[in-house]
């Protein structure tokens, strides 16, 4: 087994929101090659892979010059398709990093990855940004994580966590940036042993009940790292986010310090001031 850090992007054809999503073009580019672009930039990234159950999004990636691996079709979710693909490899870390994700920052890859090459005994890492948004906090859409002293993750849910108990409601907004408040950023970094394990466990309580994956990780007592950045970014799910990035592309300044991680109007990768 070598050292070596394979990033897989999971890309499948069928979403019920929004079908045909990975080859959704952006700036005449498709999705897809937007994601494996900056893969591709993170520095401590030796290869990317997308792994795809669709012949048009295999195509479209070899078309651009990448690398991709046909998989079953039947998997249940994104990580039993990343599962089957790692077991092809002998890279040591496993990076997931959605295919719906074309904003996200080649940086923030690095920063998942540099704490389970620096520590050996870190099973699994992921990331999260400080969430200074309040409709984010108590929306159930935005998974919020509460991390230990250490920084490994304690829980994650999506109801507003941790409450603020001598808050009032209206006073949130001004105390929200200065509360060890943080959004959840689903990008995860496995080890090659554990991430072979993962889909052969069963569904645990807390996973069905938040419909979060990574409490099944949690609940078998995985430590798993959180990793601070300072930056943020959200998915595509809907036609409309895909429009609403294409603007933020065209115009680099709303992806600038100007915006607020959770405006509305900045829903791409922003960095904190």
């Amino acid at each position: 087994m070598t050292n070596n850090v394979t990033a897989i992007i999971p890309a499948r054809f069928s979403s019920t929101r929004f079908p045909g999503k990975p080859l959704a073009l952006l700036q005449g580019l498709p999705m897809i090659q937007h994601v494996y672009r900056q893969v591709a930039a993170a520095e401590l990234v030796d290869r990317v892979v997308v792994a795809t159950d669709d012949q048009r999004i295999l195509e479209c990636v070899q078309g651009f010059g990448g690398e991709a691996m046909l998989t079953r079709e039947d998997h249940p979710t994104g990580t039993d398709r990343l599962a089957e693909v790692a077991e092809t490899l002998d890279s040591g870390l496993i990076v997931n990093v959605q295919g719906d994700e074309p904003l996200i920052q080649s940086q923030m890859i690095d920063q998942a990855i540099r704490p389970l090459l620096d520590h050996d005994d870190i099973e699994m890492g992921t990331l999260a940004a400080r969430l200074t948004c309040p409709e984010d906090f108590f929306s159930p859409n935005v998974v919020k994580v509460v991390r230990d002293l250490a920084g490994y993750a304690l829980y994650f849910s999506r109801a507003p966590i941790p409450w603020p108990r001598d808050l009032k409601k209206e006073e949130l907004a001004d105390q929200l940036p200065q509360l060890a408040v943080w959004r959840h950023i689903g990008l995860y970094v496995y080890r090659r042993t554990l991430l072979l394990d993962y889909p052969r466990w069963p569904e645990t309580p807390l996973e069905q009940l938040e419909r979060l994956e990574q409490l099944r990780a949690l609940e078998r007592g995985v430590r798993l790292y959180v990793a601070e950045t300072e930056w943020d970014s959200h998915g595509v799910d809907t036609p409309a986010d895909l429009e609403r990035v294409e603007k933020l592309m065209s115009n680099k300044k709303n992806v600038s310090v100007q915006h607020r991680i959770g405006d509305p109007m900045s829903r791409g990768a922003v960095r904190h001031p």
